[in-house]
């Protein structure tokens, strides 16, 4: 963990309750997890992890919940959080007191090109960042930069991309836009794709900018919902295109997480850029 990050913590905690992990989420800094993963909207059930999974409810609110994932003597804590890049900054924060080895971002990511069906597993190569959340991690909020670009540790990436294929799910890495408004990118559209970005969602320029706080091996694994460019839409999908989404969303992701949790490897390059 970096000193900063250390204290980011020590200033939160001055003005707030110890143990806040598991106040929000249930999660007991206590416990050792093989994996944390962050997901906006998706639980275990939604994955149908508990098919072949034992899964915990550990603690559900309003818009956050906290799990506990277990499979053959693995434990992976699984936070539901909301969408947007300060959701995953603020909660990602709050976690920063448990004891994990690896982090794993999974959610919905839209495609801008033709390049990319439904159910298509992505990692982001880089992110552009489209909000302003991310200034918050400055050291002043004065020091703002649009569009900033934040690279994750390619070495640890590549090495997931490694594992996946290994295991017969094929995860591919491309440029991504984060977005603050989903119903405000389709006006932006154009201004959006002279970024030469070939997927659009919303948080994983900030997780990358958290994981490199923590010095913790991480992933981004989106999985394709919609794509502007084929008129594949995120609501009001055919048949065939729900089919191929779930495949991706309910088999490929699920195996890919607990691909990335039960690996020991010990992968972790420079952080990220």
């Amino acid at each position: 963990m970096q000193e900063k990050m250390k204290k980011i913590m020590e200033k939160f905690h001055r003005y707030n309750s110890e143990d806040m992990a598991f106040q929000a989420f249930g999660l007991r800094k206590e416990t050792e997890y093989d994996a944390l993963v962050v997901a906006p909207s998706f639980t275990p059930y939604k994955l149908k992890m508990d098919q072949y999974c034992s899964v915990t409810t550990l603690k559900e609110g309003a818009y956050i919940a906290g799990y506990l994932v277990e499979k053959d003597g693995m434990r992976i804590a699984w936070i539901k959080i909301g969408s947007s890049d300060a959701n995953c900054i603020d909660h990602i924060a709050l976690c920063a007191e448990l004891n994990f080895k690896r982090m794993v971002f999974i959610g919905a990511v839209g495609a801008l090109n033709d390049r990319f069906d439904l159910g298509d597993i992505c990692t982001p190569e880089y992110s552009i960042s489209g909000g302003y959340a991310n200034i918050y991690l400055k050291e002043s909020i004065k020091d703002y930069v649009p569009f900033e670009k934040v690279t994750p540790d390619m070495k640890y990436v590549d090495h997931v991309i490694s594992l996946g294929k290994k295991n017969g799910c094929v995860v591919k890495k491309a440029p991504v836009f984060c977005t603050a408004s989903i119903a405000l990118e389709y006006y932006h559209l154009d201004e959006i794709k002279e970024f030469h970005t070939d997927l659009i969602e919303m948080e994983t320029s900030s997780f990358y900018l958290m994981a490199d706080l923590l010095e913790i091996p991480s992933i981004a694994l989106l999985v394709v919902s919609d794509n502007s460019a084929t008129g594949a839409a995120l609501v009001g999908r055919t048949e065939e295109q729900q089919r191929k989404y779930d495949e991706g969303r309910n088999n490929i992701l699920p195996h890919l997480i607990l691909t990335v949790a039960r690996d020991k490897s010990a992968v972790y390059g420079q952080g990220c850029g």
